[in-house]
């Protein structure tokens, strides 16, 4: 396992870091967005980019699909579409839904802990 050292004004470093925690939630977001409605690889792709700081491309977001599909997290399958050819679209496997909670547990146990640390560093004198 390997760490980043952040230095004073090192933006290459914490742009670094910034990337290491998107690519961590980018999977709970996929998993998130797709609780409770199926949808396909582009619509994925422009509901992540809502979110600035998650905002991932199809060359991202695809290669994280098909290995979701592969871990048994998603199924996929063939709609047709009013705009066009046929769409893939994905959705929640029971494993996937199972998965998705856990997830969501453990990042909310986690972020509370990080802001409770944050918050405490930023009242010291």
């Amino acid at each position: 396992m390997w760490y980043t050292v952040l230095v004073p004004d090192d933006s290459e470093a914490i742009d670094d870091w910034v990337s290491q925690m998107r690519r961590g939630l980018l999977e709970l977001s996929v998993l998130a967005l797709l609780d409770g409605e199926a949808s396909y690889g582009y619509e994925i792709v422009n509901r992540l980019a809502v979110v600035a700081q998650l905002a991932s491309g199809e060359g991202t977001v695809y290669p994280l699909l098909r290995r979701l599909r592969r871990e048994g997290l998603l199924e996929a399958f063939w709609q047709e579409s009013a705009a066009g050819p046929p769409r893939q679209y994905y959705r929640l496997t029971a494993a996937g839904r199972s998965t998705l909670n856990r997830m969501r547990r453990q990042w909310r146990e986690l972020a509370q802990g990080i802001g409770q640390l944050l918050d405490s560093q930023g009242s010291r004198p």
